[in-house]
């Protein structure tokens, strides 16, 4: 018999982001999720009931008088696999600190026992008013996860911290909370954290380049859910076209030695280090001015320079006292076996190379890790530790690292 779907409700507060809950919705549907909307009253002011039944291809309702019959305000909570609120109000979020059952949503919040996962989005002013502060930090104590808000366009011409998440990234922490069936905890409140994303580009001229495979998305994911944990959180992104995570710092590069001056920088006070990007090994010895023009000859050769061993260099730094926060280092190694070694045994070879004190091991070997939205590996650790990485989405693989290096 078919397996049933995870039922996930996704709770609208009436803020004008409610627009992207439409884009969050699509999202959850078309994975193959049972969605059942529940907005608040105010939300249809913004978007009608028709477009949230259109889209999920279930009836909506606000109040507790809907359905009595089946007792709607309890079965959703009851049901639910996962609440995702997106996005939440303040006024929502002061009414779900304070346990109110005043509408469908608030009701169905009391009920269910599954993991929560809230969007804030309002003014700056608002988030940043020490009541809202307070009724997070009352939410995050009873294990609901709450994501961001991010730092960007306002209502008006106002502009700062309060917009709603990329609905892309609520729902990759949705998947997350589906795969683990728990919260992501918030324990990593004030550390700073340093994540390197991405492949580089080693320019030959100014229309053609030497690069790889590396989508980015590993380190992206890593970036999210440290961020979602309360990290403090610098991404040095190379090549990766995507909007800022909430509540990361994005640093843009394109080639190694910009990748390799960057982190060195950020890293001078970080306490983890986490270089997930995908190094470039060598560089045009030669850059043209001008786009190399093809003709009948035989092209020239090119000469090819090696790039700095980023990881190396950053493990010598600390251990030469130039990195004060004396971070923790963690690795990364993409690696095939062969008929001389396994995975693990390139992988333990590398990381005695390299001298950090974790390395992130990715069987490539199969077309796994490059471009994928999901993962598997090794985590090794300098101290002759091993933890197996079963495959799972890239979040849920980042929040396995994070368990093993914080």
């Amino acid at each position: 018999m078919p397996t049933q779907a995870p039922r996930v409700v996704l709770g609208v507060a009436g803020g004008i982001a409610a627009y992207k809950s439409c884009e969050i919705l699509r999202a959850l549907t078309e994975s193959g999720l049972h969605v059942d909307v529940v907005p608040t009253p105010a939300v249809l002011e913004f978007v009608g009931a028709a477009t949230f039944e259109a889209l999920s291809g279930n009836p909506v309702s606000t109040g507790v008088f809907s359905d009595i019959a089946s007792v709607r305000h309890v079965r959703l909570g009851q049901q639910a696999d996962l609440v995702v609120i997106a996005p939440a109000t303040a006024d929502l979020i002061a009414r779900l600190a304070n346990g109110r059952a005043d509408d469908l949503l608030t009701s169905t919040m009391l009920v269910t026992r599954a993991p929560v996962l809230i969007a804030p989005a309002m003014h700056t002013e608002m988030w940043q008013h020490p009541a809202t502060q307070a009724n997070i930090a009352t939410l995050r104590s009873r294990g609901i996860t709450v994501l961001g808000p991010a730092h960007g366009r306002l209502t008006g011409k106002d502009t700062g911290p309060g917009r709603l998440a990329e609905p892309a990234e609520i729902y990759r922490m949705a998947r997350l909370l589906l795969e683990t069936g728990t919260a992501v905890p918030y324990d990593m409140s004030g550390v700073r954290v340093v994540v390197t994303a991405g492949g580089t580009r080693e320019l030959l001229d100014p229309v053609r380049f030497l690069t790889n495979r590396s989508s980015g998305k590993q380190g992206w994911a890593l970036a999210e859910v440290a961020a979602a944990r309360g990290a403090d959180v610098t991404l040095i992104s190379a090549n990766v076209e995507r909007v800022a995570p909430a509540g990361v710092l994005v640093q843009r590069v394109q080639t190694a030695l910009e990748l390799e001056e960057a982190t060195l920088a950020a890293a001078a006070e970080a306490e983890i280090v986490v270089m997930a990007a995908a190094v470039s090994d060598f560089r045009p010895t030669v850059r043209h001015d001008s786009k190399i023009k093809k003709t009948d000859a035989e092209p020239d050769q090119i000469s090819l320079t090696k790039n700095p061993d980023i990881l190396v260099g950053l493990v010598a730094a600390r251990a030469e006292g130039r990195l004060s926060g004396r971070p923790t280092i963690v690795g990364f190694a993409a690696e095939t076996g062969d008929a001389q070694h396994t995975v693990e045994e390139y992988g333990r070879q590398k990381l005695a190379r390299k001298g950090c004190d974790f390395i992130v091991v990715n069987d490539v070997g199969a077309g796994g890790a490059f471009e994928n939205d999901d993962n598997a590996g090794l985590i090794l650790g300098a101290d002759g530790t091993s933890a197996v990485v079963p495959h799972g989405s890239k979040h849920r693989v980042a929040s396995q690292i994070w368990d093993a290096v914080r």
